[in-house]
């Protein structure tokens, strides 16, 4: 095992999290549940890159004639976006956000992997209510993205 899964262990350990190890991939497989709704998550460790990478894998597949209305929509999120990306494979629809970070000559940090964790699952949950308006209903990329975007007028 190398040192950023055994860091990745112990770190999901400690925060609690239920996790299945995939050794052949060096990646542990994890669930979220959040407010719009419920994902898998996976941790890769890039051993031989010295890299973490963070995958929240959307639980529906946008249907093949929605697919560039939510790449339009994920461009859209996408942009001005500090810690991550979303990603659309148009195969199969799958939707991901990523979020990940260079070990290269560095300490493992476990508040580095506690950041980029949540602020991954916390920015899935953000955006993934838009996305489904989207695939599912009849919300427009603007629109969607707008909705999750604008500040919410308090009264």
């Amino acid at each position: 095992m190398g040192r950023i899964l055994e860091a990745l262990e112990a770190w999901f350990t400690a925060d609690e999290w239920k996790y299945d190890v995939m050794p052949e991939r060096n990646t542990l497989r994890t669930g979220f549940s959040g407010d719009a709704g419920n994902w898998t998550c996976y941790a890769q460790a890039r051993e031989p890159q010295e890299q973490f990478v963070f995958y929240s894998v959307a639980p529906t597949k946008v249907p093949e004639e929605r697919r560039h209305q939510v790449a339009e929509a994920i461009t859209r999120a996408n942009y001005g976006m500090i810690i991550g990306n979303f990603e659309l494979d148009f195969s199969d629809g799958e939707i991901r956000y990523k979020t990940s970070v260079d070990f290269e000559n560095a300490e493992i940090d476990s508040a580095i992997i506690r950041h980029l964790v949540y602020a991954n699952v916390l920015t899935m949950d953000k955006y993934l209510k838009a996305f489904l308006g989207i695939s599912f209903g009849n919300l427009s990329p603007v629109d969607a993205i707008q909705q999750v975007e604008s500040p919410i007028d308090e009264a």
